[in-house]
């Protein structure tokens, strides 16, 4: 893909198509000239009258668009026992305790506290390889779930809300506005508001995210998927340069808040796509940025459309681990390691 990406780009293009008109959703971004404007995520479809963007879940009616809105998520959510199976949990203040007493009910793991994991039907990205890709079967459909619904459901032993998904940058409207109204409801508690993202989402949204988590102790969680472009576009068929400016103005905000991190990255090792190459690029990113920002490095099980790939083999998760390490980075760590598979 490196070497050869003008050549392989049409043919990975179509099944990019491929594998969004069987589920309903355009091609590529809409960019009808007399359309309505999104502007929510990197994207800024235009969106032709009676059509969706990108995403699926906004859709343009009588000049406006709808979906996504504080009163109509596509959205569904459930408590989740802490410590849970999280990016951060080996750094946040659910898993670990840290920041305790301010962001954590504990000096140690929350057991017994319970996360409100918040799951959104729709995505801004495309990645052949999704792991959540069920979603794809619910964007636009089902019953339109108001945000005042969705903060009503954290409990007394609700200690955090992680939105994700797909993704909540397509409807972050209703994720700002339930978790504003979760901490209003339990005010002088801890509720940590987290967020797992590909960071395509814009401004001001992005920020307004930034500040829930900053106040609350919860901490961004944004998905690295590759650092060369090219291999970017392969894998989620969109560019990754929002995402890297967006992680790029997060860091700003990270020295104010180390432990528990404010931010954490993460990346999948997909086998012969996402090399020690491609980490080598992104852990020099963050290292420039931040050494002590947090690196997850994932394994990746067969799924989706490369359901024909192996598990990431261990050799191949030691390799791109050492790669972190060696960058500089301060905190960094393979996850999921029962996933890890035979030498390919």
């Amino acid at each position: 893909m490196r070497d050869h990406f003008q050549e392989v780009w049409p043919k990975v293009k179509r099944v990019h198509h491929e594998s969004r008109t069987r589920y309903g959703l355009p091609p590529d971004p809409p960019l009808d000239p007399n359309g309505v404007r999104c502007a929510l995520c990197m994207h800024q479809c235009s969106i032709p009258e009676g059509q969706t963007g990108y995403c699926g879940s906004r859709r343009a009616l009588a000049g406006t668009i709808r979906g996504g809105r504080p009163h109509e998520g596509s959205v569904s959510w459930y408590q989740d026992p802490l410590p849970t199976n999280c990016v951060a949990d080996w750094v946040c203040a659910g898993g670990t305790g840290c920041g305790y007493p301010r962001y954590a009910r504990r000096p140690g793991p929350e057991l017994g506290f319970l996360n409100l994991a918040v799951f959104y039907h729709a995505c801004s990205f495309n990645c052949l390889y999704c792991q959540n890709h069920h979603f794809k079967e619910l964007t636009g459909k089902g019953r339109a779930r108001p945000s005042r619904e969705l903060a009503e459901a954290v409990t007394a032993r609700t200690t955090c809300i992680c939105f994700f998904g797909g993704d909540p940058s397509v409807q972050v409207l209703h994720a700002v506005k339930a978790a504003k109204l979760a901490r209003k409801l339990r005010k002088g508690e801890i509720l940590r508001i987290c967020w797992e993202t590909n960071g395509a989402v814009r401004e001001p949204f992005m920020t307004q995210m930034a500040d829930l988590s900053m106040e609350s102790g919860g901490c961004i969680k944004v998905d690295l998927k590759a650092w060369d472009e090219r291999v970017h576009l392969c894998l989620c068929g969109v560019s990754n340069r929002h995402t890297l400016e967006a992680v790029r103005s997060l860091a700003r905000r990270f020295p104010s808040r180390v432990d528990p991190p404010f931010l954490v990255a993460s990346t999948t090792l997909v086998p012969g796509y996402v090399d020690e190459q491609e980490v080598a690029g992104l852990s020099a990113f963050l290292r420039e940025l931040d050494p002590r920002i947090p690196y997850s490095l994932l394994a990746f099980y067969p799924s989706f459309w490369l359901k024909d790939l192996p598990s990431t083999s261990r050799e191949h998760a030691r390799r791109c681990l050492d790669v972190a390490k060696g960058a500089g980075l301060q905190r960094v760590r393979l996850a999921n390691a029962h996933l890890l598979g035979p030498p390919y």
